[in-house]
């Protein structure tokens, strides 16, 4: 079989990303039964979503440098139970809950169901939601700040709301934040991002918002 010489484009992995959920939520996988570990089923599902794609596609996959699934579109996958809609990712700077995290997401939310009879397991994926980069801020830190902004707050309003927020900067970062917000407003962003040592992300609201906002595609 010759290798796929066709681009992986943002509409292509969209377009693959509809197929392959359905496909999914139709295959019994007995490797899966009786598996509750949520990583296991999200690692299975990252690699088989992309191998699908490199079965059609020319492009390289990740890698531990990269930080992402698929670094040619700059897009990482995350898999979340329907349960629970939630992941984590590497903390890189305090300003990814403003400004976003600097890549795009399309996120499975899947059902879990064991068959005890044929020891296969299914994974019905509920939700599928493409975000786009711009959209990947914290919803209440950007939607505070653009109030703040639009109510003619200056830097020290920017700074204390940061600090009442619990954003993990100095008043030196801090600063340098508010200035540049007063310079460019920052994008609404649809995440709930807790702090921790890796940022959480919640997709809850995007699930909700997916094909109301801008930005935020809703697949399945």
């Amino acid at each position: 079989m010759p290798a796929p010489t066709a681009a992986l484009t943002i509409e292509g992995l969209v377009a693959e990303a509809a197929r392959f959920s359905a496909a999914e939520s139709a295959h019994d996988e007995p490797s899966l039964f009786g598996v509750t570990d949520g990583k296991a089923v999200g690692t299975y599902l990252e690699h088989k979503f992309v191998a699908y794609l490199m079965d059609r596609y020319s492009f390289a996959g990740g890698n531990s440098a990269s930080g992402i699934d698929i670094p040619v579109l700059n897009v990482d996958i995350k898999v979340t139970s329907v349960k629970q809609p939630q992941s984590s990712c590497p903390f890189k700077s305090a300003r990814q809950k403003i400004f976003g995290l600097g890549y795009h997401l399309i996120v499975f939310v899947y059902e879990k169901s064991d068959d005890s009879a044929a020891k296969t397991a299914r994974l019905t994926i509920q939700h599928n939601v493409f975000i786009d980069k711009r959209r990947t801020a914290d919803y209440q830190m950007t939607r505070g700040l653009r109030e703040i902004i639009q109510r003619d707050g200056n830097a020290e309003d920017l700074v204390a709301f940061m600090h009442d927020r619990n954003l993990p900067v100095d008043d030196i970062e801090a600063s340098a934040i508010a200035e540049l917000l007063l310079r460019e407003m920052p994008e609404e962003g649809y995440l709930t991002i807790s702090n921790a040592l890796q940022w959480r992300l919640q997709y809850g609201r995007v699930i909700q918002h997916a094909g109301i906002v801008d930005g935020i595609t809703r697949i399945v």
